[in-house]
């Protein structure tokens, strides 16, 4: 993990029971003597989220719908601090400076702009297609005092679209971020999980229930995540003027190439490719710039 991100090793769960006893009924001893949760309920990583959040990062206010997406806050983390070493125009790096980042795709869950406010003194907006999405998010930023002057909650009309009806003409961003549909359909997302799952269980799975959860444009839209990317790649280009550093998670390595020959052909000024481990798992997020 990146070494400001504060969930390196193991949970303390004595102490975030002290701020969220909820979850406690969650937490119980592995056969290893290790106390831990069921990261396969969705209502226990829900409350370990929360916990997480009230605990580390200030929030006293903190729920999701049902089936929304309820991400690992580690790597979340993650992200934030490793764009935060990025350089600005003006020199120095973003974690030296007020950034102003845009959100592209919040969700309900509101996760990003809660941990580059807390550790950074950021300000955020967050842009979402989904009416439902942005309504939680907006109840999220206006319980939480620490947040309701630094987040601003904007509605994309348009699903092709990322920046375009959003970035205003004259406005400047330091950074963006993305967590982008992995799946093309809802159905490869349901064959993804599965395999997932049958794998770290050693066993056939017969029904999927996603312990992260995810609405639809969370997790797949048309084209997948590769296409979103090329998109968001060759869009960028329009507001090359309004924006420091466009970023972005990806999720499949095979992707990069593809990914780095269309910001090639953008003549992209400069761009990154920057891997985040946590534990076994490596995920990648790529930076660029005009």
């Amino acid at each position: 993990m990146h070494p400001r991100n504060k969930h390196d090793g193991e949970y303390d769960f004595d102490k975030l029971i002290e701020v969220c006893p909820a979850l406690k009924k969650f937490i119980f001893t592995n056969e290893y003597g290790t106390q831990t949760i069921d990261f396969f309920n969705p209502l226990g990583v829900r409350a370990l989220n929360k916990a997480l959040l009230m605990t580390y990062y200030g929030i006293t206010y903190w729920n999701i719908p049902q089936k929304s997406l309820c991400p690992p806050i580690p790597g979340r983390a993650d992200y934030i601090h490793y764009i935060s070493d990025l350089p600005t125009k003006e020199g120095g790096f973003c974690r030296d400076k007020k950034c102003r980042c845009l959100d592209v795709g919040v969700g309900s869950n509101c996760i990003y702009p809660i941990i580059g406010c807390a550790e950074y003194d950021w300000f955020f907006v967050g842009a979402d297609i989904n009416e439902d999405s942005l309504k939680n998010a907006h109840k999220i930023v206006t319980c939480n005092p620490s947040l309701s002057h630094r987040i601003d909650l904007r509605k994309q009309p348009d699903p092709h679209h990322k920046f375009t009806d959003i970035i205003r003409l004259d406005e400047y961003f330091d950074l963006t971020i993305c967590n982008p549909p992995f799946h093309d359909s809802a159905e490869q997302a349901e064959h993804d999980a599965k395999m997932k799952l049958t794998h770290l269980k050693k066993g056939k799975v017969a029904k999927v229930e996603l312990n992260f959860g995810g609405v639809s444009n969370e997790l797949w839209c048309d084209g997948g995540e590769l296409l979103f990317l090329q998109e968001m790649i060759d869009e960028s280009k329009l507001f090359a003027k309004n924006v420091g550093w466009f970023t972005s998670l990806v999720s499949k390595k095979e992707e990069l190439p593809l990914l780095i020959d269309r910001m090639k052909q953008d003549e992209v000024a400069e761009y990154k490719v920057i891997e985040m481990s946590q534990g076994v798992k490596t995920s990648r997020l790529i930076a660029w710039h005009f």
